[in-house]
Order: structure tokens, then sequence, then C-alpha cells
């Protein structure tokens, strides 16, 4: 099995406070190539997350385990398992996509601009 890696520090997200939560979130959050996570794909591990939501809000509230937005996420359809139309338009086409890994999800948006909106 592929390890996602995570870049938080060993003592784990739980261990860190909100605010330092928020920032390291924040720091790996960086655009990324559809061939780079394409693999992950198969294996069921790609969110996708609506351009109208802020991925590092998304990223962290699931790390919390903050149930009430995530739920609301879902149901109205902004965060949801990549369906497999998409996947083929990403991997026909040049797009720009935004990426955090909290494990064991990637988590991704389409967009043309920056990631967050801090």
């Amino acid at each position: 099995m592929t390890e996602i890696p995570s870049n938080l520090p060993e003592t784990g997200p739980d261990a860190l406070d909100d605010e330092t939560l928020y920032a390291d979130l924040v720091g790996q959050t960086a655009k990324i190539g559809w061939s780079e996570i394409e693999r992950f794909f198969a294996k069921g591990q790609i969110l996708r997350i609506a351009p109208s939501l802020d991925l590092v809000e998304v990223a962290f509230a699931m790390i919390r385990d903050r149930t009430e937005p995530v739920a609301a996420w879902q149901e109205a359809g902004d965060l949801a398992a990549l369906d497999t139309d998409t996947a083929r338009r990403w991997a026909g086409g040049d797009v720009t996509l935004w990426a955090v890994v909290t494990p064991p999800w990637i988590l991704v948006q389409e967009t043309d601009e920056a990631p967050a909106r801090h």
C-alpha cells in the first residue's frame, strides 16, 4: 500500500492548537498536476472540493472531525469523492489543481486562483 505523506509534525495534528494546525495546512497546500495524483483516484482517496469553498478550511474541519460543516458540504455536493467524468476531463486537459493531504485523503480543488482566502 502506498503511503500518503503528511508534512504535519511527528506529534500529529491532535497535538497542535487550531491556529498552528491551520497555518501548517496553508503551508502544505500547493498546485499539483493530475498525473501526480491520478493513482490515488483509483484507490478512492481523492475528494473534490467545490471552488466556492476554502480548501484549507475544509481540510481543517476534516482533521478536527467537525462533522456538522463536513456533512453540510457533502449534502450540498461541495465535498465529494472525485467522479470518473471529472477525472477524465482533468486527465485530458490543462487544469489548475490545488491540493492538500489529510490522510488518507487528498483534497483537490479546481481553480485558477489561490486555494484559500486568507
